[in-house]
């Protein structure tokens, strides 16, 4: 064999390998032969595929007919089923922002309806905030007549009855301080999706417009954008 090319050596010497192996093996057991590589890189020929290794299954000749891929590791596991995760929170998402889109060009026939709507949604944060605010205004005219109260007493000791008179009135104030904070961000968010929801819609119709175009022309239509996302 030393006029071969080193290819041919290789098959030649593992087709004797094999031929070998096979020998040793019982006749009924015949049917496969799996090559297979141990730790320290010893080379086995075995009747039986390697439970916890990778291999290459070999017919009667020794040739490879296919590869056996090893078991993937505890790490390679949790990295498949990590990104198995990712690809259906992905798809979910996809999902629900095609879902989105069709409600949003199912629920608006203008712009003017989105505004309409914000409006609407607006005003019920603004009542509240006005609302808190009129209280407020009544609580520090109430905490100024606190004040006087208490500065006519000067150095004699205040009555129990006006210091707690006092605290309730500083704590309602704050309290409806707090709410007028918290309504002024949630109208801010309302307004802040309606706004993103009308920018969405003018894309939407926009490509909806043009694809109708484009049907009519015999054009393909074109893809909206975002939805679904890659």
């Amino acid at each position: 064999m030393t006029g071969f090319p080193a290819t041919m050596r290789d098959l030649a010497a593992m087709a004797v390998v094999a031929a070998l192996a096979l020998a040793a093996v019982p006749v009924h057991a015949q049917k496969q032969l799996y090559k297979w590589t141990d730790e320290q890189g010893n080379v086995h020929y075995t009747d039986k595929a390697p439970e916890s290794r990778g291999g290459v299954v070999l017919d009667k000749q020794g040739r490879p007919v296919r590869t056996i891929e090893a078991p993937p590791t505890p790490e390679q596991a949790r990295a498949k089923a990590a990104a198995i995760e990712r690809e259906q929170s992905l798809a979910k998402e996809n999902e629900g922002a095609v879902r989105r889109d069709r409600a949003l060009l199912a629920s608006y026939t203008t712009e003017s309806e989105i505004d309409l709507a914000r409006a609407r949604a607006s005003a019920t944060y603004e009542t509240q905030i006005q609302s808190a605010q009129a209280y407020m205004a009544q609580l520090t005219k109430r905490k100024q007549d606190i004040d006087a109260r208490k500065a006519r007493f000067g150095d004699k000791p205040i009555p129990p009855q006006l210091e707690a008179e006092s605290a309730g009135a500083d704590s309602e104030y704050a309290k409806n301080s707090d709410l007028v904070a918290q309504k002024r961000r949630e109208l801010a968010a309302v307004v802040a999706r309606y706004d993103a929801d009308k920018a969405r819609w003018r894309e939407l119709k926009s490509i909806e417009d043009a694809n109708t175009a484009a049907q009519a022309a015999g054009r393909p239509p074109t893809p909206v954008a975002g939805s679904p996302k890659k």
